[in-house]
């Protein structure tokens, strides 16, 4: 197995959205839909033992979700703004995919049987800018997460990411 990379768990993301809202026909026969991620509620947290400290709330964000002409998948297209403790803006983006023909798709619909999803339901490849010092090699990094839906009645869906650093 030389050669091939390895994961390092890093950061947990908790992602609070709206209800997703239809923006249309994409000009290759898709659809657009429009997920906003919701201020003050979640945030990216460091794993205990990783080498770079981030504890981050969510200032803004988007979702833009583009269906396949098929159905079948949506591709995740997101940027958002984080604020760590310490005060500095993290700029926190991923591109990705879902397939539509299982439970996440379910909670994607808002079907009414939709439910927690185990993680594997998203898979994206993250981000990071930071202007800061000690958050600065968060943009020299490669990185990779596997996703679920948290779904409870009466709360927002909750997006959780288990990321990971990628390395040699």
């Amino acid at each position: 197995m030389a050669g091939f990379p390895k994961l390092i768990p890093a950061f947990t993301a908790s992602i609070y959205i709206t209800t997703p809202n239809p923006v249309g026909p994409t000009a290759r026969g898709g659809s657009l839909t429009h997920v906003a991620i919701l201020p003050d509620l979640g945030g990216i947290k460091s794993e205990p033992d990783y080498e770079i400290p981030l504890n981050s709330v969510f200032m803004h964000g988007s979702d833009y979700i583009k269906a396949d002409p098929d159905g079948k998948f949506v591709r995740l297209e997101v940027h958002s703004l984080v604020k760590a403790k310490s005060g500095a803006f993290v700029r926190f983006s991923y591109t990705g995919i879902i397939s539509l023909q299982g439970p996440g798709g379910k909670v994607l619909k808002g079907e009414s049987d939709m439910a927690t999803t185990e993680f594997g339901e998203a898979f994206t490849q993250v981000t990071f800018e930071s202007g800061t010092p000690e958050l600065a090699a968060l943009q020299n990094k490669v990185y990779v997460s596997s996703g679920r839906f948290i779904v409870e009645a009466g709360k927002p869906v909750v997006v959780e990411y288990k990321i990971s650093e990628v390395v040699a």
